[in-house]
């Protein structure tokens, strides 16, 4: 089987081109390698990459159409695995036409990529974050999502609707994963874990934002990357028993799914702060701050869709994953 992974020097690519790669498939990866966050990590994750025979990487941008069409057409991959965005709530506040480049058209690219080179399978990364506003957890696949509370995930809304249109019109299996907050070794740089993780090490205050009064359902890498190849290896058909009258979001009378994949088990941000101050040995020093426009108060995962359909969900332990990170970090920046 061949796969196209875009974003595949980013955290989830990385991992799900790995896991791909050790089965034996081949992988076609693509990736701008820009500078949202420091480039010499995505250098390194690739060079992991490297030494398999059956892997190539293209250094280039799927918002630009003619790039993903000339892929489309030289390697001809038989699945696409879409995990290229721009990524961040806090950064769409400041950049929001990263976000329309390449969550937008970017996407539109793929799609239209897939509408003319057949594929059996389109798999793309969406977000917990088009929850929004809902309050009402854990949050199903089922609930409806128009109330989203920053750009990014109005942008991973859309692409969720884009999606569903590629499969009504054209017929194009497509699959969305809304993950949640995922962590673990090679993370990105901006996400909580790592920013705690390196001010700890370093004794330097962090920022804890709604004065600690948050919940995340933490995912670790591992999982997240086992749950897109599961996604990836059965494709989505109809469901004939979707009614217009009563209409499901999570499925289509196109080939159309969209799961969950989060760990299920949300965890406060103080018990956060604990298993990084263990996993560390030291104590942290906390500087308490009101919450942040576009941030949500809690995330939890309703995954009993991806249970029943794939036999799978999440199960790292917190404890152990922040633990697996901190020994990585510390490898990795050969931090004492």
């Amino acid at each position: 089987m061949k796969f196209l992974v875009t974003g595949v020097a980013g955290f989830i690519g990385f991992y799900t081109a790995k896991a791909l790669l050790e089965r034996g498939d081949e992988v076609v990866g693509i990736d701008n390698m820009n500078a949202y966050y420091d480039v010499a990590l995505k250098k390194a994750r690739l060079a992991e990459l490297m030494p398999w025979g059956h892997f190539k990487f293209v250094k280039d941008d799927i918002a630009q159409k003619p790039v993903v069409d000339q892929l489309f057409v030289e390697h001809r991959p038989n699945r696409v695995i879409h995990l290229a965005a721009q990524a961040g709530v806090r950064h769409s506040l400041t950049h929001p036409y990263d976000y329309a480049d390449a969550n937008l058209m970017g996407f539109l690219n793929i799609l239209e990529a897939c509408r003319y080179n057949p594929v059996e399978h389109l798999v793309f990364a969406s977000s917990s974050s088009v929850y929004g506003a809902n309050t009402k957890i854990p949050f199903s696949e089922r609930d409806n999502v128009d109330h989203p509370l920053s750009l990014y995930a109005a942008s991973k809304k859309a692409n969720e609707l884009m999606a569903h249109t590629y499969a009504h019109l054209f017929g194009i299996p497509a699959t969305g994963l809304r993950f949640f907050t995922v962590y673990g070794p090679w993370g990105r740089p901006d996400m909580a874990l790592f920013i705690f993780t390196r001010k700890i090490l370093a004794g330097e205050p962090i920022d804890v934002f709604n004065n600690g009064n948050q919940a995340r359902d933490f995912t670790y890498i591992d999982d997240v990357a086992q749950g897109v190849v599961r996604v990836a290896d059965h494709c989505p058909t109809p469901n004939l028993a979707w009614s217009g009258d009563h209409p499901d979001p999570a499925s289509s009378s196109a080939p159309y799914r969209i799961y969950n994949i989060g760990n299920s088990a949300p965890v406060k941000l103080m018990d956060f702060i604990a298993f990084i101050e263990k996993a560390t040995d030291r104590k942290a020093e906390m500087n308490f701050l009101p919450a942040q426009p576009g941030d949500v108060p809690i995330t939890f995962a309703d995954v009993s869709a991806l249970q029943a359909d794939f036999g799978f969900s999440p199960h790292t332990p917190i404890d152990q994953g922040i633990k697996n990170f901190v020994d990585w970090y510390r490898r990795y920046y050969q931090v004492g």
